[in-house]
């Protein structure tokens, strides 16, 4: 019924005792939380598998002057060259941009037969034993080394881990944990648990409404991360007309461009190279609607200048 309040029941009230949202911010509120430069949104340009692929999409944000300030990869540090690595760490550094790479490998990917069966979906992107625990850690360790500061992290245990090596000077203390959008961050106590354990960003779940990322938001500080078109293997939602709105209940918010009707490329390679150069290419074009989208409902603001406070820009070695 139109008007209506959500009933206080037992759980929601106890929601409440621990400062938590007790339902689904159906109001929208304007969050008043801002990056360290007081901006609202980043863009982010995920699934770049590589230098080729970094090189396309620094090309084509200058040629569609889209200020792309992140650049995810999927496929996984130990999927890359030392040379590969070192590229990237070069280029992003030149240019000011966040570079983040999966540390892997996982379930999916390894010999778990729940991870492949149809009710393991949720396994799919845990590490599967300690053994693949220790193989992520090695990737969050040599992707540091050699000057990436920013790794995706899917596995609870992994990012407690995480957390604690960095605490103790294993990993560099500017090294952030992006949790990745495998890890599914569905509700606001999930949220504030992640944040808890040393996520520095969250990429919520793309299936979330309006009112469930205002409640999450709500609960915790850090920088959410929201596909603003998901891939079809994470629902293939478009919800570009949602950007204004999106902005103004979830900010700080790294807007993320991914791609409907395209293939899966994971792990990728230089066998598919031509494909994950041209995917992404068109998802630098993807974001430019976007921001024109935003032109013409009136949110025309400034983002995030290169090198920015809080942007994880590599910071290539000494050697």
């Amino acid at each position: 019924m139109a008007g209506a309040t959500t009933p206080s029941t037992p759980g929601s009230r106890l929601l409440e005792q621990l400062d938590l949202p007790a339902r689904d911010l159906g109001e929208l509120p304007a969050s008043a939380k801002r990056f360290p430069d007081g901006v609202r949104y980043r863009i982010e340009i995920p699934s770049t598998e590589g230098p080729r692929c970094l090189d396309a999409a620094l090309e084509e944000a200058e040629r569609l002057d889209v200020p792309v300030r992140r650049i995810s990869q999927g496929s996984g540090v130990f999927l890359l060259t030392d040379d590969e690595i070192d590229a990237m760490v070069e280029r992003a550094a030149l240019a000011g941009v966040e570079i983040s790479l999966f540390a892997r490998p996982c379930a999916g990917w390894g010999t778990s037969a729940t991870a492949r069966s149809s009710a393991g979906g949720g396994f799919a992107a845990t590490a599967h034993g300690q053994q693949q625990v220790a193989a992520v850690l090695d990737d969050c360790l040599r992707a540091a080394e050699r000057g990436i500061r920013s790794v995706l992290i899917s596995d609870i245990g992994v990012l407690a881990a995480f957390g604690k090596l960095r605490a103790q000077g294993h990993l560099p203390e500017d090294m952030q944990a992006k949790v990745s959008v495998m890890l599914p961050i569905t509700n606001a106590a999930t949220a504030r648990l992640l944040e808890d354990l040393g996520a520095n960003t969250l990429n919520v779940a793309t299936d979330l409404s309006l009112a469930q990322i205002a409640a999450i938001r709500a609960a915790v500080d850090i920088p959410l991360d929201v596909y603003v078109e998901a891939p079809d293997n994470l629902g293939g939602f478009l919800r570009h007309h949602e950007l204004p709105q999106l902005i103004e209940v979830a900010a700080p918010v790294y807007i993320k461009f991914g791609l409907r009707n395209a293939p899966d490329v994971y792990p990728a390679g230089t066998h598919l190279e031509t494909t994950t150069v041209a995917l992404t290419r068109e998802r630098v074009r993807r974001a430019r609607l976007g921001l024109d989208l935003l032109r013409r409902a009136g949110v025309d603001e400034p983002t995030s200048k290169p090198g920015a406070e809080g942007l994880a820009v590599p910071v290539p070695p000494t050697r």
